[in-house]
């Protein structure tokens, strides 16, 4: 049984959404490997963990690649890292800058695109109110 703290692969999945596959899968790239393991070897995960494993969950729709999300995950890995120095903390904002913007292009690029499906929604229920008035 999982301990207090640690949470097993199936409420991880409740808690971000996810399937149980695709939680496996990011362990096996890299992204979210479990914290711990059972005594009979079931994959334990921390608050943390799922923390993680929905920030990926948020970078998807996006279209951000593995690799894209490789390396924010590694960027805030390294920022959060005591033993990073000043040069390097500057070098990593300047990364998350530039995650930022491309989040931000993104987003306008997905708001533009609902503009345009709901545009043409409403057009087709005025055709459609159209029709029915003219029968």
């Amino acid at each position: 049984m999982a301990g207090a703290d640690h949470m097993q692969i199936g409420e991880v999945a409740e808690r971000t959404g996810l399937s149980l596959r695709t939680i496996r899968y990011y362990g096996e790239v890299g992204l979210v490997e479990p914290s711990a393991r059972s005594r009979g070897g079931f994959r334990l995960y921390t608050q943390t963990d799922v923390d993680r494993l929905n920030l990926i969950k948020r970078m998807k729709p996006l279209e951000f690649s593995l690799e894209d999300t490789r390396e924010l995950l590694a960027a805030l890995d390294r920022l959060s890292e005591a033993d990073t120095d000043s040069d390097e903390r500057a070098s990593l904002g300047e990364r998350l800058d530039a995650f930022e913007s491309a989040i931000d292009a993104r987003c306008q690029t997905l708001r533009d695109q609902l503009a345009m499906a709901e545009e043409f929604a409403g057009q087709l229920r005025e055709q459609r109110s159209r029709q029915h008035t003219n029968t």
